[in-house]
């Protein structure tokens, strides 16, 4: 991963800034800064990661996807989204 001093805020990308902002913050008034933000998305998905691999040779995958409320169960970088158990 490399290092970069700049975010590119597309409009979808500032779609879901938005959105998860309203996640974050404390209360109707609160407006938390980017890096909060981020900081709390990059613990869920490092989370959710530890949470799908806990689960996954235990349970069928379709029961993991319904538990997991996702269908999106593997992400590659620059290639695609999908899912590696349809």
């Amino acid at each position: 991963m490399t290092d970069r001093t700049s975010l590119k805020l597309t409009d979808e990308r500032k779609r879901l800034f938005d959105k998860a902002s309203a996640i974050v913050a404390s209360g109707e008034h609160d407006d938390p800064p980017r890096s909060d933000v981020i900081d709390a998305a990059l613990t869920h998905l490092i989370e959710s990661e530890a949470n799908l691999n806990d689960v996954r040779d235990r349970y069928p995958p379709q029961q993991v996807k319904d538990c997991c409320n996702t269908s999106v169960l593997g992400l590659r970088y620059r290639t695609s989204i999908e899912s590696s158990w349809r």
